[in-house]
């Protein structure tokens, strides 16, 4: 295998391929419904690792609330400006983020700290907690499994992953503080050459008011 790509090289590369292949993730879409449920109206809402905007920031937007997602590959950052004008995207690493305790009342993350070390994505959600307004939720996806960097192939690119099996992720949302809402799982196959079905894992968890 070749050296592991970067984070801002797979998804600068993919573009909107990335988008196209997760185009059909029902159960990502049905996540961020049942987000909506639980916001304030014009709420504050973060999203990291922002993609292409699609779909989260633009149906977060859609139902009126003020999104700003961050993003580390440039590319995607200029298609989610294009793609969901009514957000804000900003080029950022999440480990060099820095916000005022309490800023915002959603944090959602989808997918975006599979290429972290286990460390400092625990160190991440202790972030996030901190990040959030009382009675804030977060709303974290990934894709569960036991492994601290295992190289693997996503989508054509060498990467080296990282995750937590969704017991695990869930023990970590607590010991930040925070109350587990929900837990739903689904499997999915990107619609991508060779792309093999790969489980999820979405938890909402929301902290204390």
């Amino acid at each position: 295998m070749t050296r592991p790509e970067s984070a801002a090289e797979v998804f600068d590369a993919l573009g909107m391929d990335y988008e196209h292949a997760f185009r059909t993730a029902t159960a990502q879409r049905a996540a961020i419904t049942d987000l909506l449920a639980d916001l304030p109206p014009e709420a504050k809402v973060l999203d990291l690792g922002a993609g292409t905007g699609r779909p989260t920031a633009e149906l977060l937007v859609a139902a009126g609330h003020d999104v700003s997602g961050y993003d580390v590959a440039p590319r995607m950052v200029e298609l989610a400006r294009t793609q969901v004008p009514a957000a804000r995207f900003e080029l950022a690493d999440m480990r060099e983020l820095s916000f005022e305790p309490g800023s915002w009342d959603a944090i959602t993350a989808f997918f975006s700290m599979l290429q972290l070390p286990r460390a400092e994505q625990e160190a991440m959600l202790g972030r996030l907690a901190d990040w959030l307004k009382p009675g804030g939720v977060l709303l974290f996806a990934t894709v569960p499994a036991d492994v601290d960097g295992v190289d693997i192939v996503f989508m054509g690119h060498p990467v080296r992953a990282s995750s937590f099996t969704a017991e695990a992720l869930a023990e970590r949302l607590r010991g930040a503080g925070l109350e587990i809402l929900r837990e739903d799982q689904a499997e999915f196959v990107p619609d991508h050459p060779g792309a093999g079905p790969e489980p999820h894992v979405y938890l909402t968890a929301r902290k204390p008011a």
